[in-house]
């Protein structure tokens, strides 16, 4: 393919991610067939305000390489498809915060930037064991904290395991970032991982607030009620979940369907198993039944999370779409740090998800660490950092839930600021 950057086209390492998302932008996908694998051609978007330098992010290994050695400077990569040093070119918004970040990146250690993560889902499945003993008991303090552990578990492993798996983010390796995937996904999730990341990784992320594409839609349930929707339909979601996978399977080939079902009923039966032979259930439907109460423990501020952080922001025309950081910074929205979300879901899914758009590919720890950076940054360049608590939220959910869940939102036009 003339005119594509050699280094795309030849490292098929994992973490790089396109920047600009308009249709006919230049990039690398990591989920799309083939990771490294160019996806689009070097033709113009036809959107004017996307066709400037974008930056290549992520992995500071293929960084290097495609930097040519390391002189230091970030990659640009222009619509022609040259590669053309900082200088050349003013940097854009995003390429002045890549660059930042990327240094923080390249500066931290594996312990930062995946050690850390993969200590607390390592406990999470560590915890296991003390959880399917303490259901065994008939006293009800000792059942109540068994199913407290084994919820926070669960909500650990499938929540933040899942996500960063998703994004390839807890290792470097391409085999074992999908390894990883299919585990947390399937195995543990319940869920297909080749339809989860099609909607998290390529539509979600790639086209967030888009109408018709990222605009978190799916969420949207218009004919249940409010008070059914954010406190009691959550709580099918590990019914539903599975039911949904199976749904999907229709899009897949033969042998992914057979692999993603052979590993979701793996991970169910797996648990059923254990509830019967190390906890003591004598009774399938009470195996089953506490089952579904450990697996929803956390569903209602899973639902509450999803909708909170997009839905209600800003929403963008597919044809006038604005560029990364003004999609992002508008459209995304940072809720405080809670110690118990934000290290049972991840820091990326609660406080540093304006910092997880922007840079997808970085792990939980990492997010926090660019954080202050990032905020910063924004700021200083007089862009928004949106950030509201968990209770304000629900409020505004709660008393204009029509508004933001059964009408069509109105589409934002950013003005003058491009």
């Amino acid at each position: 393919m003339q005119g594509v950057p050699a280094g795309c086209v030849q490292d098929g390492e994992k973490g790089v991610q396109r920047v600009g998302q308009g249709e006919g932008d230049w990039g690398c996908e990591l989920w799309d067939g083939e990771p490294g694998r160019v996806i689009q051609e070097g033709h113009r978007s036809g959107n004017a305000e996307s066709d400037d330098l974008e930056a290549v992010v992520g992995d500071p290994a293929l960084l290097h390489k495609l930097e040519g050695g390391g002189r230091g400077q970030p990659v640009l990569l222009h619509r022609s498809g040259g590669v053309q040093d900082k200088e050349a070119d003013r940097e854009t918004l995003m390429m002045e915060l890549t660059r930042l970040v990327q240094s923080a990146v390249s500066e931290s250690s594996w312990w930062e930037r995946q050690g850390i993560d993969c200590t607390i889902l390592a406990s999470a499945f560590l915890s296991l064991p003390a959880g399917f003993l303490l259901l065994g008991f008939s006293q009800p303090l000792l059942f109540a904290l068994g199913v407290i552990l084994m919820g926070t578990a669960h909500a650990v492993i499938t929540v933040k395991g899942t996500h960063l798996a998703s994004h390839g983010a807890l290792s470097e390796s391409r085999d074992w970032a999908e390894f990883w995937a299919m585990f947390f996904i399937e195995v543990c999730g319940s869920f297909t991982a080749e339809a989860g990341i099609q909607a998290h990784v390529k539509i979600h992320h790639a086209h967030t607030n888009i109408i018709g594409l990222g605009d978190s839609s799916t969420w949207r349930i218009p004919f249940l009620p409010r008070f059914i929707y954010l406190f009691l339909a959550p709580l099918a979601v590990p019914v539903i979940t599975p039911l949904v996978a199976l749904g999907l399977l229709k899009d897949q080939s033969p042998g992914g369907a057979l692999r993603t079902v052979c590993m979701i009923a793996l991970g169910i039966y797996s648990q059923y198993w254990l509830l019967l032979h190390i906890s003591g259930f004598q009774c399938p439907a009470s195996a089953l039944l506490c089952m579904l109460l450990c697996r929803a423990l956390f569903s209602l501020p899973y639902i509450h999370v999803n909708i909170f952080q997009h839905i209600g922001l800003s929403m963008f025309s597919p044809n006038h779409r604005p560029k990364r950081i003004y999609q992002m910074t508008h459209g995304v929205l940072n809720l405080p740090r809670n110690p118990l979300l934000d290290w049972t879901f991840g820091h990326s899914l609660i406080s540093c998800h304006v910092e997880h758009h922007l840079f997808p590919f970085l792990s939980d720890n990492m997010c926090l660490k660019v954080k202050p950076m990032v905020s910063k940054f924004l700021r200083e360049k007089r862009l928004p950092y949106q950030e509201d608590t968990y209770l304000s939220r629900l409020h505004l959910f709660f008393n204009r839930y029509q508004e933001l869940m059964v009408f069509a939102p109105p589409i934002t036009d950013l003005v003058g600021i491009q």
